[in-house]
């Protein structure tokens, strides 16, 4: 698949897409701030989505935004936020680092510069930040939504829809895991993990999203953080909650697992009527007295019209560009985006208060 080709203001496909929304609904004017992996990889969706037109790219490095205005063409590309107070913006998509997202969905809201906001996970770096910025865009008016891409995964979404039709009966307890080998080779004293944050807020919040998702309101029990270079970085995240109906729920994330060299997400559920397991891949569903059941994610209809990266971005951009043209707000949003920090903060802080 030549993505470059789609990459392109002028490509025949976004000729041809632009036509389309021509007799339908209207035009949404876009912008992307932070120019990195996921606003290079955000920016491309956008650029072949109906119903969008990419208008401007914000980065403060020179270098970055020459590249970038090198092959977007008729695409602004500033340095600024004030940069895009004049461009009259339907959404604005953040992909900067944790610690800006705070300061700058302020600064959007506050000029006024969209009313539609996407921010890659997590929200925000703390649990009050979380809340105020969710509070912002209630008062906004508009759409937001948080980038917690495996709601869009075709088998977590059949895990879902299963428990939505209480096929487990009772849920009783459940165990979760995020692993991936990014840092299996890591020693002590080496700072690498540091520049990501902890695992538990990089890796660790797409299964805590999920968990979220899958089985409402957790409260933290106990927790263990561990860092394997010593520095302060959280490697390792074990802990225990517990959920409605004394629902009993394990976590262990971490990014030091040799064996998966891409990240893999997963659940093992037990209900009053069976189990089901759920990750990228497959779910399995085993009900008593019944044949156990398999679908595979080419099973589940995983195709999307446009495919970078993975099919759950498509999904994710597209449903958040029809939540604006549909005026309403669909999860993962604000709200359900800072109960995820708020049990990133729980875990925090019952790790360190055992230490």
């Amino acid at each position: 698949m030549r993505a470059a080709k789609h990459i392109n203001a002028r490509s025949p496909l976004r000729e041809a897409l632009s036509e389309m929304s021509k007799s339908g609904r209207r035009i949404l004017k876009v912008a992307v701030i932070g120019l990195g992996k996921m606003g290079l990889l955000h920016s491309s969706l956008l650029s072949v989505l109906p119903n969008v037109k990419l208008i401007a790219l914000c980065d403060k490095s020179a270098m970055t935004r020459r590249i970038f205005g090198s092959f977007l063409r008729g695409v602004r590309v500033n340095d600024t936020l004030e940069d895009l107070c004049d461009l009259n913006l339907d959404a604005v998509y953040i992909t900067t680092p944790i610690p800006s997202h705070f300061p700058i969905v302020k600064a959007i809201y506050s000029m006024q510069i969209a009313r539609n906001v996407f921010v890659e996970k997590t929200l925000s770096s703390n649990y009050n930040e979380a809340q105020e910025l969710y509070a912002l865009a209630q008062t906004s008016g508009g759409t937001s939504m948080v980038g917690y891409m495996e709601r869009f995964a075709v088998t977590f979404k059949k895990a879902k829809d299963l428990l939505n039709e209480n096929i487990l009966g009772d849920i009783v307890a459940f165990d979760a895991y995020a692993y991936s080998s990014d840092f299996s080779e890591i020693s002590r004293g080496q700072r690498a993990s540091m520049s990501r944050g902890g695992v538990l807020s990089d890796l660790g919040s797409h299964v805590l999203d999920l968990a979220l998702w899958f089985f409402g309101d957790l409260q933290v029990e106990s927790a263990k953080l561990e860092s394997v270079s010593d520095l302060g970085a959280e490697d390792f995240a074990r802990f225990r909650v517990r959920g409605p109906n004394d629902l009993k729920g394990k976590f262990d994330i971490t990014w030091c697992r040799k064996e998966y060299r891409m990240p893999e997400f997963g659940f093992h559920i037990q209900g009053t009527d069976g189990i089901m397991s759920v990750n990228d891949d497959n779910v399995e569903l085993e009900l008593h007295d019944k044949k156990p059941h398999k679908w595979y994610r080419h099973d589940l209809d995983d195709n999307v019209g446009f495919l970078l990266g993975a099919p759950e971005y498509f999904r994710e951009d597209e449903r958040f560009i029809k939540s604006i043209l549909d005026g309403i707000n669909m999860e993962p949003n604000f709200y359900s985006a800072s109960e995820v920090d708020r049990i990133i903060e729980q875990v925090k802080n019952e790790a360190y208060e055992r230490n």
